[in-house]
């Protein structure tokens, strides 16, 4: 069993608990605000995730891509044919091993990464730009914080 998935023992200390459950509304309402910021507004933050990983991890198979996303391989390939259809990626035969296919994004699979990258730095810039410089360094060191977190 992943002990990523397992239950964590209760916390000792009973504000730990209202600290932890602050914290987890804050992080998913950011995010939620975050994924709002998109090139493409019909597409599923799933597929985002796809292109995204392409974009920084290169060329995949399509079992890397579902284990990246943990995903089962048959949903993985719906969201891969309907990128494919949409001209964000390609399929193509491996050099080395003829029964691997490997995915890849196209320029325009790039560019639609690249601009939802810019468009959510650029809301979250107009946001931090309405804070005090205390608040933003406040918040540049609850980031790293939370790095550190997301690594255990």
């Amino acid at each position: 069993m992943s002990t990523e998935n397992a239950d964590p023992a209760p916390p000792s200390d009973p504000s730990l608990a209202t600290d932890a459950s602050a914290l987890r509304m804050a992080t998913f309402r950011l995010a939620r605000r975050l994924r709002l910021q998109r090139a493409v507004d019909t597409m599923s933050d799933g597929q985002f995730a796809v292109l995204a990983a392409l974009s920084a991890h290169g060329a995949h198979t399509l079992g890397e891509l579902a284990d990246r996303e943990r995903v089962s391989a048959p949903s993985m390939n719906r969201t891969v044919n309907c990128l494919e259809k949409s001209g964000y990626l390609t399929r193509t035969p491996d050099e080395a091993d003829r029964r691997k296919v490997n995915i890849a994004l196209t320029d325009e699979g790039r560019a639609v990464v690249a601009e939802t990258v810019r468009r959510r730095d650029s809301w979250l810039e107009q946001a931090l730009a309405d804070l005090t410089p205390a608040q933003r360094e406040l918040l540049h060191d609850a980031a790293e914080l939370m790095r550190e977190v997301a690594s255990r």
